[in-house]
């Protein structure tokens, strides 16, 4: 079963960045408010179906109405940064730099999760974060908005995951699910009045195939999670930045940079030991990086472990 899981978590996250290269084919057209309204409108359909077999009672109201808020912005913000960083940085790069988010997601549950860090995954923290520094190089190369905006998805990502985890045992999954995409959709109409462009029946399709394959690989992870180990799905995570270089190479002519590939390899490494000592035990008693199943950057797509939900259980994202 774990490898059956493992292998439908690389089909997921080939699919993910087949996902994303579509995006920056869509980015050199389009803002990125233009895609992330599109792609979260045709998901509502998707997303409608898992919504409906809710069987947990109750309304539409929050229980936490602020944690909610603050997530379902951090659900807009997070695509929408990630959309403008595929567009203007170099496939692996922004991988790279969107691999810190299990990083900024064991700082962020010190103070909202209460969870105790020992010294080994401060230390890779700390590591991974050097790993940061090698990838964007500052005062070695100009920095622009798209590393800003590729650190800024991976920020919002890692607040919405710690924001579920802490809020998850409570609140509904409709409403987990449904605010951010009403949020999102609601907050991109007003911005397309300033940045619309004419969108031709191919960019629809385009939009479209956002959508679909977020969602589809969305569904695979469910299946992965379901079947197997988090600890040895959660790590599959990575194979994405060996499609960055391929997609990169073979359709964009971008060819990464050994400063590039090296502060990668630290930023993985770094994320793989955290993974290794949530899955340990010991004093991570809320394994938050573990229990981060979502990739968190795709618009519109439903959370892998608000799927998996069942009535009065625990919820991760």
């Amino acid at each position: 079963m774990n490898l059956k899981a493992t292998l439908l978590a690389l089909l997921a996250f080939a699919i993910y960045s087949t996902h994303d290269v579509v995006v920056k084919n869509l980015g050199s057209t389009f803002t990125p408010f233009q895609i992330v309204f599109f792609s979260s409108l045709f998901s509502f359909p998707l997303i409608t179906l898992m919504l409906v077999r809710d069987p947990t009672y109750g309304n539409l109201r929050p229980v936490h109405p602020w944690w909610v808020a603050l997530r379902s912005l951090c659900v807009v913000v997070s695509p929408t940064a990630a959309f403008y960083a595929f567009s203007t940085l170099p496939l692996a790069q922004v991988y790279a730099l969107l691999f810190s988010a299990p990083l900024l997601i064991t700082i962020l549950s010190i103070p909202i999760l209460g969870e105790k860090v020992g010294i080994f995954r401060i230390l890779a923290v700390v590591v991974g974060l050097c790993g940061v520094l090698i990838v964007v190089r500052p005062g070695a190369t100009s920095l622009s908005g798209g590393h800003f905006s590729a650190l800024l998805a991976a920020s919002a990502a890692a607040l919405q995951s710690v924001i579920v985890r802490k809020i998850g045992r409570e609140e509904r999954r409709v409403v987990l699910m449904l605010y951010p995409l009403l949020i999102s959709v609601a907050t991109m109409s007003v911005v397309m009045a300033f940045v619309y462009v004419p969108v031709e029946l191919e960019d629809l399709a385009g939009f479209a195939i956002v959508a679909l394959f977020g969602f589809v690989a969305t569904l695979l992870m469910v299946v992965s999670y379901t079947l197997g180990e988090a600890a040895l799905v959660a790590p599959m995570q990575y194979s994405q930045i060996i499609w960055a270089v391929l997609f990169g190479v073979l359709l964009f002519d971008e060819t990464p940079d050994v400063a590039t590939l090296l502060g990668a390899a630290i930023i993985v490494g770094s994320g793989l030991f955290i993974i290794a000592r949530e899955a340990m035990g010991g004093t991570s008693e809320q394994t938050p990086v573990l229990r981060t199943r979502s990739r968190g950057i795709s618009p519109g797509s439903l959370r892998v472990s608000q799927a998996m939900r069942r009535p009065k259980r625990d919820a991760d994202d």
